[in-house]
């Protein structure tokens, strides 16, 4: 495995590097005030993206996340991973290069298994930074960590199919863009178990869709983007809205969340090497005790732990994504598991240390430690939580031996 940076990859790494600092970073307090100028929240976009996005896409820093080339900027996932790190550095970041979630995710669906009146219906609007998307699957009154319990109903009547369902965690559904959800439900509660679920196409202006909240995260809204609860109450759409085919959308989940699981580790390593950042400029600066900060030992060894755990967490994601490009997600589907699990706790451990060195400053949102330390805890749960992933490694792991037992005993 070689994890070396090509030459293209290193000028994209300059030049995203290069953006953000003259861009992003100083936008961010910008982009909250503008935010807060607003009647409400959630009425309008700050005017500061959409001019931060054009600006981006002049530069072709524009859908870097898809490997089709025919789309985006035709990168491996191991390409893009550095990538990504930048971006995930501001929370703002991922939106500015048309490379957030849930957006990226529901794009790959419809590159892989949308119609040509589906991706030219929704996909080229998503791809060009016009509209965006929410995806619903997760359900607040079933265990949602195991997708077959999911219970919404997608049924066919005639040329249409109709659905019926809550809805939670729906990322996304906030923002006054959101024209499109891909709503998860079963078609079939008689089929085998993995074949019971689809995926569908619901544009949020059909009627008997009802936002019923936005859910806060830690207290914050994540405004005008969100996180809703949304209601489905005999919503018609046409059959042709269906992605892929009935009873493949355990298949489909599976395929959307291995990118999405790595993205979010890639951005999370991003966080956490702004937060290190922060810390090492922050104690030397600061004195307690007759010397500063940095003289401390405590402080040092926070230091020191922080940076071998963001380089083992970088080197578990380079992997993974090294998997995925040459034997696929599925084969990979351990690493990708591991890193799940790692780079959230990682990102934790690493961003808890830098606000306890700012001490009160470090909870306030005059940083934006506190706001990425409630990011990376959700992480332990989106996409799936730990407690599954861990399970899912185990399984593999004991599998590997029970081949040897059934050797030896032939």
């Amino acid at each position: 495995m070689d994890f070396s940076y090509s030459g293209k990859v290193k000028e994209l790494q300059q030049k995203l590097t290069e953006f953000m600092e003259e861009n992003v970073y100083p936008n961010e307090e910008r982009y909250e005030k503008q935010l807060n100028e607003q009647p409400s929240r959630w009425s309008s976009v700050p005017p500061i993206m959409e001019e931060l996005k054009d600006k981006a896409k002049a530069q072709g820093l524009w859908n870097l996340f898809l490997p089709e080339s025919e789309y985006g900027a035709g990168l491996t996932n191991q390409e893009y991973a550095p990538l990504c790190e930048i971006m995930g550095r501001s929370l703002i970041g991922p939106e500015v290069f048309n490379c957030g979630a849930p957006d990226t995710g529901n794009m790959e669906v419809l590159v892989r298994y949308g119609t040509e009146d589906q991706k030219e219906r929704y996909l080229k609007p998503l791809l060009a930074g016009r509209i965006r998307s929410c995806f619903s699957m997760t359900e607040p009154e079933t265990a949602s960590s195991d997708a077959t319990n999911i219970s919404a109903s997608i049924v066919r009547e005639g040329d249409s199919y109709i659905i019926n369902g809550r809805k939670w965690w729906s990322s996304g559904a906030g923002d006054p863009r959101c024209e499109i959800a891909i709503v998860m439900g079963k078609t079939d509660p008689d089929a085998e178990r993995h074949s019971q679920q689809s995926m569908i196409l619901v544009p949020l202006d059909t009627p008997g869709v009802k936002i019923e909240r936005m859910l806060s995260v830690f207290g914050y809204d994540h405004a005008p983007h969100g996180h809703a609860e949304i209601t489905f109450e005999n919503v018609r759409v046409p059959a042709e809205n269906m992605i892929w085919g009935e009873g493949k959308g355990f298949a489909i989940a599976q395929g959307r969340l291995g990118p999405g699981r790595i993205h979010h580790c890639m951005r999370l390593i991003g966080a956490a090497e702004r937060a290190l950042e922060d810390l090492c400029k922050r104690v030397q600066n600061r004195t307690a005790f007759g010397k500063s900060l940095a003289q401390q030992g405590v402080i040092q060894e926070w230091i020191a732990e922080a940076r071998i755990e963001i380089e083992q967490a970088r080197l578990l994601t380079l992997k993974a994504a090294y998997m995925m490009d040459t034997v696929g997600n599925k084969e990979a589907k351990a690493e990708i598991a591991m890193i799940k699990v790692v780079a959230p706790n990682m990102a934790l451990k690493v961003i808890d240390r830098a606000i306890q060195a700012f001490g009160g400053a470090g909870v306030s949102n005059d940083f934006t430690m506190a706001a990425q330390w409630a990011n990376a805890r959700t992480l332990r749960l989106a996409d799936g939580p730990d407690e599954v992933h861990k399970a899912q490694i185990a399984k593999l792991e004991l599998k590997k031996y029970r081949s040897i037992e059934a050797e030896k005993i032939h």
